[in-house]
């Protein structure tokens, strides 16, 4: 097993073993905001608290509210690897789940017929969880590469979830982010810390109205 593979296995290990730890001490009345996604999510690059969850967070805290983030952002996952991960990180109580994933499928050319059924398989596994719990769907874009055909069919994969499944919809994770050179690291992929303010800042306009009724 080669050193990267095992660093991902410790951080997968980790990161569970925090959030059945957040959830033995937290109260079963707190809310929580579980974010599912890749290395955007996972802040790749940058500090934990510079990734867009963690901005969320400071949001909530300062409206005083008792909500709880939880990262479960992974660098390099892809739709198949969160159908095998998603039962594992779903044993806990959630109320909002916000599903990022997608992207590394667009960048490895997986066929979106693929990636729509892994998603739905996600989305059905966290319905299964819990009826009550509130799905958003971040759709992604694939590089233009891949052609116009790809490219659309891709596109579409998410706005057809939505509409399928009567999720929350946030048409493009990376608005206002994607190929802007000041806004992403040297790789041109990753968004630097004040391009996921900017995610954050889109996110937070779609959950704040959730949070109304939260005490």
């Amino acid at each position: 097993m080669n050193f990267i593979k095992r660093l991902l296995i410790i951080k997968v290990a980790v990161v569970f073993l925090l959030l059945i730890s957040t959830t033995t001490t937290s109260g079963q009345d707190q809310h929580s905001i579980l974010f599912f996604g890749d290395s955007i999510t996972a802040g790749y690059g940058l500090d934990e608290e510079q990734a867009y969850p963690a901005l969320i967070q400071e949001k909530i805290d300062s409206l005083g509210l008792e909500v709880r983030v939880i990262n479960a952002g992974l660098s390099g996952e892809t739709t198949a690897g969160g159908v095998r991960r998603v039962e594992w990180i779903l044993q806990q109580e959630i109320d909002i789940f916000f599903l990022g994933l997608g992207g590394n499928d667009g960048l490895r050319g997986i066929d979106p017929a693929n990636t729509k059924s892994n998603l739905q398989q996600i989305i059905e596994k966290v319905k299964q969880k819990d009826e009550n719990i509130e799905i958003i769907l971040a759709g992604m874009e694939a590089p233009p590469n891949l052609g116009d055909d790809y490219t659309t069919r891709f596109r579409n994969v998410f706005s057809e979830l939505a509409d399928e499944n009567n999720l929350i919809f946030m048409p493009f994770l990376l608005d206002d982010v994607a190929g802007e050179r000041e806004l992403n690291q040297p790789d041109g992929i990753h968004p630097t810390a004040e391009g996921q303010q900017i995610i954050a800042d889109h996110i937070w306009e779609i959950i704040k109205p959730l949070l109304v009724d939260v005490p």
